[in-house]
């Protein structure tokens, strides 16, 4: 049985992904398409409701992302988010100009007045707290529009055209700063659109599931395995679909933590599937000799990732699919649509022009981190795979600023093993998302004894977070500080300081390259 779902027409907003993660954790299937997908290819999704996202653009500039108005006569709701809603009044016949002075642009924290009356706002408080980031102006509601949330600039905050099921908000309900902002879009799922609430990871995992097994058919793949969550997961969704046709490599490229290698390989030699561990430390330190800038190291690594697959590939025979771990967030920061690229992941923006796999299978792609932990426990994965926190691909790589040494790396290593050895022995790791240390490229002057060092800086960070998409810095005791900085520079040598990372995401990434 298949399940409803809604589209999330993509504009290039900073906060798309969380629409989309928003409409999930209400048990709506959904799927984001660039405002660029074919209306025909849109149509016969035969969505229950579609959401406009943000944009950094003006809907009254040529070459501005539009959509065709042929979609507002599909009798099909529709939810129109900040450009989203200027875009849906300027097609519609609104009006939307620049702003004119600073009291009608709004960005931020925002107390705004609702009519609860309206399907989107129902059974909600008649003020509340929304987040506002527009520097254009409604200046006209298109014609049959009532005007349904106002802020002290902005007596159009929120406009409704009930009849026919059209919808806009010229604030941001998807994210967290806006209160009963989900509630919102929870309405207009089953308020307007009438959902039924039908999807499930289980069902994800079903559909998952046959969808591999008619795509693949008698095909071999070969799973690009790190020992992650990510790519654990796709090793058991895939072992189910496919069984005996599916090759798990495990590319040990000299950038793991400490004994890290050997735990992967023990934990994944007790699967019924075809394991194989490449030891590939010396090539991949090779090709990175002398190279510094973050997004070459990333593309060096997905590259020679590829290279060693097919290398694999050769010797195992006819292989196919070349599957990967790829999740949503790193979809995302590699530049998707109208988005920005902010980091290239070796798995995505990292991959060369040129493969020899006839495709390349991402099961996840589409699932935001809590929702691959949730199809692993559908799977049947032990919890200490399900909650092991991420580790990327390209490994120590992008921990150690600057060029790439194996003495850099070693130094590495021992100070992130005495900083998860404490974190583990204070109970720490059970509230953190992540932490880690990364060795800085700075050195400086230190005292030891007597004499004078001049030697490296480590930093540590640990975030908490529920999808990778934002993330808080954490708040961990002094004392456990302390312990962790003296133990670093007196076992590690070539490290005289220790610093802690006290940025959230954005402004910063969850790594430092």
């Amino acid at each position: 049985m298949g399940h409803q779902t809604v589209i999330v027409l993509d504009f290039g907003g900073q906060y798309n992904q969380l629409i989309a993660r928003r409409v999930r954790e209400c048990g709506v299937y959904c799927e984001v398409r660039s405002y660029t997908t074919p209306l025909a290819e849109l149509k016969a999704m035969a969505p229950i409701g579609i959401i406009f996202t943000g944009g950094p653009n003006s809907v009254y500039l040529d070459g501005a992302p539009c959509v065709d108005s042929e979609v507002f006569t599909w009798g099909v709701p529709i939810l129109g988010i900040c450009y989203g809603c200027q875009l849906m009044a300027h097609v519609l016949g609104g009006r939307v100009v620049p702003a004119q002075d600073d009291s009608a642009r709004e960005y931020g924290k925002t107390m705004t007045r609702f009519d609860t009356g309206c399907k989107l706002f129902q059974s909600l408080p008649d003020t509340g707290v929304t987040w506002m980031s527009h520097g254009d102006y409604m200046e006209k509601a298109p014609e049959g529009f009532a005007l349904t949330a106002r802020s002290e600039a902005c007596p159009n905050a929120a406009i409704a055209d009930e009849k026919r099921g059209f919808y806009g908000v010229q604030f941001h309900p998807e994210v967290n700063h806006t209160s009963r902002g989900t509630d919102m879009i929870r309405n207009f799922l089953f308020q307007v659109c009438r959902a039924a609430g039908d999807w499930t990871m289980e069902d994800y995992k079903r559909s998952a599931v046959k969808s591999l097994r008619e795509r693949i058919g008698e095909g071999r793949v070969l799973l690009a395995l790190s020992g992650g969550v990510d790519s654990s997961v796709a090793a058991a969704l895939l072992a189910e679909a496919v069984g005996e046709q599916l090759t798990c490599v495990f590319v040990d490229h000299g950038l793991m933590r400490k004994n890290e290698g050997d735990e992967v390989e023990a934990a994944f030699s007790k699967w019924a599937m075809n394991f194989v561990r490449v030891d590939a430390g010396e090539r991949f330190l090779t090709r990175l000799a002398g190279v510094a800038e973050p997004e070459r190291k990333r593309k060096i690594i997905g590259e020679e990732f590829i290279r060693v697959f097919e290398d694999e590939a050769r010797k195992i025979g006819a292989v196919d699919y070349l599957a990967q771990g790829t999740i949503y967030p790193d979809v995302i920061e590699s530049g998707a649509g109208a988005a920005a690229v902010i980091k290239s992941h070796h798995n995505v923006g990292g991959l060369p022009d040129c493969v020899e796999f006839k495709e390349i299978v991402e099961p996840l792609r589409l699932l935001f981190k809590d929702e691959v932990r949730q199809l692993g426990r559908e799977l049947g994965l032990p919890e200490y795979l399900v909650t092991r926190q991420p580790f990327p691909g390209p490994g120590l790589a992008i921990r150690v600023i600057g060029d790439i040494t194996k003495d850099k790396l070693d130094m590495l290593r021992e100070a992130d093993a005495i900083f998860r050895e404490e974190m583990e022995r204070a109970g720490e790791e059970k509230r953190l998302s992540q932490f880690f240390a990364a060795l800085t490229n700075m050195r400086s002057v230190g005292v030891m004894g007597d004499g004078r060092t001049y030697d490296y800086a480590i930093a540590l960070r640990a975030v908490t977070t529920d999808d990778f998409m934002t993330a808080d810095w954490a708040r961990i005791p002094y004392e456990l500080l302390d312990r962790v900085s003296v133990r670093i520079v007196n076992e590690v040598p070539g490290i005289n300081r220790v610093l802690y990372d006290v940025t959230s995401k954005p402004p910063a990434t969850v790594e430092f390259e």
